[in-house]
């Protein structure tokens, strides 16, 4: 199975890499290519003509005095003799019984990342994932020197934490924009992976605005720059040798670099460095909805001339876009004038604002676009009587649904809908599953077997349906022929 991987580094993984070489043959290449200068290289040759690969030599140069390698040690709790014990084990319960609760040691933690230096007086950015549950953390430059640094701050959301060591004239990254940056756009990371201080690695953009599954509002900008363990918290340049980016996590079976890292654009590290050092904490902007990407069958269910936008697929009750008419199905193509094409861009954009602050979207709704002013609010890291039988409807969706209980609404925080008890024919191909709670039709409430077979006749070929799923709101695009 795939999985996320945040890219720090245990200390006795370093060690034992660096006693030995079974991971793998050294092999000494002799390159083909000339080596031309950053600038030459940004023109596309003609096809069929040799390619150059960029001059990487002066960016490495200039910024690897500012790049910085991190040291953590500190302590996570454990259960004694039991290490994560299974809530369904017979012994936990005879370990709560055994004093009220099961037994907590502390084990020692140590771990690895870098890091890169945005002040000559010694304000250091890294990922908060680096630092976590550190009691000590020492920063090591490239000149050899070490500094005990205070964390001054650590964003779980974004992944960013900010560290102060006492020092003054130190070398420091230029910082650049990751929004111009192009998909195909050579990249450079510098680093420690595994240990090893001050490794460079390059690689192209593969893609822009990523999300990704961890629930993060970050905008990852994806990389095939070889990012391993230790490369957490260290820079992504550009060929102007300005930082885009904080090398964050990879993509990953084995643990191990497999084609895919993810960057923080380093917008969203500036903006939460800046609150850490001014006021000690992060605030952020939200409009209270949740979105969701639109997809052809989505932008042609809501008349769309493209797949774009975040569609809103449910809104908090008395947040700020409920209070400014935001509406479930409402699909938000702009903010402030600049265009939302893909619903990742959205929560970065609306985080940069300011509590309090007013953000004009545009939406499309019912087949026109329409301009809706909102003030954003403030984030906030946190969210049956008698059953009758079910009605299976035979026709063109294929569901069979029951009228939820007033404790089955209670908990699902809604004032209608239909529990899915059976799903077959068309819902089931587009992936609605016994246990949704079908909402609403192409914007139509619906709380009866009835209705739903009402909105399901007057569709069309294709319809929008609302369900609620494990705690979230999504749109499912059905095709019903």
């Amino acid at each position: 199975m795939k999985a996320l991987k945040m890219t720090v580094v245990a200390v006795a993984v370093a060690a034992a890499v660096g006693g030995a070489y079974s991971f793998g043959q050294l092999q000494t290449v002799a390159s083909p290519y000339v080596v031309p200068s950053a600038a030459a290289a940004q023109n596309a040759a003609p096809l069929g003509s040799s390619v150059a690969l960029p001059d990487m030599r002066g960016i490495i140069a200039n910024n690897a005095p500012a790049v910085v390698n991190i040291s953590v040690s500190g302590t996570r709790k454990t259960s004694v003799g039991v290490p994560q014990i299974d809530p369904d084990d017979p012994f936990y319960q005879f370990f709560r019984r055994f004093g009220g609760q099961v037994p907590q040691g502390k084990t020692p933690v140590q771990g690895q990342g870098s890091g890169f230096i945005v002040s000559a007086e010694g304000t250091i950015l890294t990922n908060a994932h680096v630092v976590e549950d550190a009691d000590e953390v020492t920063v090591k430059l490239s000149d050899k020197r070490e500094f005990k640094a205070k964390v001054l701050g650590a964003d779980k959301s974004s992944d960013v934490a900010v560290l102060k060591i006492d020092a003054k004239g130190l070398p420091v990254v230029r910082i650049g924009a990751s929004a111009p940056t192009q998909v195909g756009e050579w990249v450079l990371a510098i680093g420690s992976p595994f240990g090893f201080e001050s490794s460079a690695s390059a690689g192209i953009v593969s893609a822009k605005s990523r999300s990704l599954p961890d629930g993060s509002y970050v905008p990852f900008i994806q990389t095939d720059v070889a990012v391993n363990p230790g490369n957490s918290g260290g820079p992504l340049f550009n060929m102007n040798g300005e930082v885009i980016g904080i090398n964050s996590q990879i993509y990953s079976r084995s643990g191990g670099y497999q084609g895919l890292s993810f960057a923080i654009p380093i917008e969203v590290a500036m903006n939460v460095e800046r609150q850490i050092v001014t006021t000690g904490k992060v605030q952020r902007g939200k409009l209270g909805v949740s979105i969701q990407e639109v997809n052809q069958a989505l932008a042609d269910t809501f008349g769309l001339a493209k797949p774009a936008g975040g569609l809103v697929s449910s809104v908090e009750k008395g947040g700020p876009a409920a209070k400014a008419g935001i509406e479930p199905g409402d699909v938000i193509i702009g903010i402030d004038g600049k265009a939302v094409n893909s619903a990742g861009e959205l929560p970065a954009a609306v985080a940069l604002k300011n509590p309090g602050e007013s953000t004009r979207l545009q939406i499309w709704r019912k087949g026109r676009s329409q301009d809706i002013e909102v003030k954003v609010g403030s984030f906030n890291d946190e969210k049956v009587a008698a059953v009758e039988t079910p009605s299976m409807d035979k026709g063109r969706l294929g569901v069979a649904v029951r009228p939820l209980t007033p404790e089955e609404k209670r908990q699902a925080d809604v004032s209608a809908g239909l529990l899915v008890e059976q799903a077959g024919g068309s819902a089931a191909k587009a992936g609605i599953q016994p246990g949704d709670i079908i909402l609403s039709v192409n914007g139509q409430t619906v709380s009866t077997a009835d209705q739903l077979r009402s909105a399901i006749a007057n569709a069309g070929k294709k319809a929008a349906i609302l369900v609620e799923r494990d705690e979230s709101r999504i749109f499912v695009p059905v095709d019903l022929g």
